[in-house]
């Protein structure tokens, strides 16, 4: 049997942003002069070399975390269709024909219904699959913590991949799930709580969301990322013309100045900005970078609010903005995006400035 290789390189994103994934990676594939050919599917697509060659080379350059609106990033093989009589063989022979080992199974789908629809399938078949590939010494104790995706977008429809550490999303179909707060003001507040999951180390979390901290919040009524920020034990400025949640008040962590956020300035350094106006990226963009370029906080997070079409030219085009400004005045930062899975026509943007 002839090796069958990664040939593709395969994403998963949200439902109704393929187009936007797909150009981040074209982008990606013309800095490397990789010449591809696309492909995508409702919550995912992928690029597939045209000269055959693995994708391994490309895959591991374009590193995930570097990625906006990628929920997670394989290696892949080709898309395989099954026979709904015996779906397992050729899942078994292809993966004896990649000479691939690996730690783990991870049997995933689209983030749509009918993907979730395929959960009983999966689960019927994911014992029997995992035996099997043991027995042939392909799933195994020691493989370099690579595992293996088993990509379900129909039930007789498959594609696997491969994952490596540190070049991953360790969420199961690249989601962050949590549980809304019912004491929030809000929804928006789950989009600060997994921004904070998403960029800082969770062991770094007494350091850099202390209960000694100040922090603004622009644009904050009523409150839901101030909540957050008060649960974290800091005293916030929150700036919103608009009413602030009563109970958040009593907390008597908070100074709900009423004025506009786009001028407001604050009385010392903060630890944090936090910011979730809706407006123009370009304004918002302004106002965060005089911010940071007057080191008026140590670090932030804010979104910018994303146009119906080409998301990806707009967002690549504020990054580089915002490094080109900071660069100019000499103020180094760590610059991190993504589109978190709580985000809808919105981007998250962290910013570390050095100490």
């Amino acid at each position: 049997m002839s090796e069958t290789v990664p040939t593709s390189w395969l994403v998963y994103c949200r439902p109704g942003f393929e187009s936007d994934a797909l150009a981040e990676m074209q982008h990606h594939a013309k800095q490397h002069e990789v010449s591809c050919e696309p492909a995508k599917g409702e919550g995912w697509v992928s690029l597939t070399r045209l000269d055959k060659e693995p994708i391994n080379d490309l895959h591991r350059k374009a590193a995930f975390k570097q990625l906006i609106f990628a929920r997670q990033s394989l290696a892949a093989l080709p898309a395989l269709t099954l026979s709904r009589d015996d779906r397992l063989t050729a899942i078994l022979d292809q993966v004896k024909s990649s000479r691939w080992s690996f730690e783990e199974i991870w049997h995933e789908t689209p983030d749509t219904n009918d993907g979730k629809a395929l959960a009983g399938l999966i689960k019927a078949l994911t014992k029997p699959l995992q035996s099997m590939l043991k027995k042939r010494g392909a799933l195994r104790g020691k493989a370099g913590a690579r595992r293996l995706h088993i990509f379900w977008t129909d039930g007789d429809r498959v594609q696997l991949g491969m994952s490596f550490p540190d070049n991953r999303s360790e969420l199961i179909n690249g989601i962050r799930r949590l549980r809304f707060p019912s004491r929030a003001p809000s929804r928006s507040t789950l989009k600060l709580e997994e921004a904070w999951h998403e960029f800082i180390p969770r062991e770094e979390w007494d350091a850099r969301l202390a209960d000694h901290m100040q922090a603004a919040d622009l644009g904050a009524a009523p409150g839901g990322w101030t909540w957050q920020l008060v649960q974290r034990g800091m005293y916030v400025y929150a700036i919103d013309n608009g009413p602030m949640d009563k109970q958040l008040m009593a907390t008597g962590q908070i100074d709900h100045l009423k004025e506009d956020g786009f001028t407001w300035e604050p009385p010392q350094r903060m630890d944090w900005l936090v910011c979730d106006i809706v407006d123009k990226p370009v304004r918002v963009l302004a106002m965060v970078e005089r911010w940071l370029t007057r080191k008026w906080c140590r670090e932030a997070i804010f979104n910018l609010k994303l146009p119906m079409k080409k998301r990806w030219d707009e967002v690549d085009r504020c990054i580089s903005t915002l490094e080109d400004t900071l660069e100019a005045a000499g103020v180094r930062a760590t610059i991190t995006c993504r589109h978190l899975y709580h985000d809808r026509e919105e981007v998250t943007v962290h910013v570390r400035l050095a100490h």
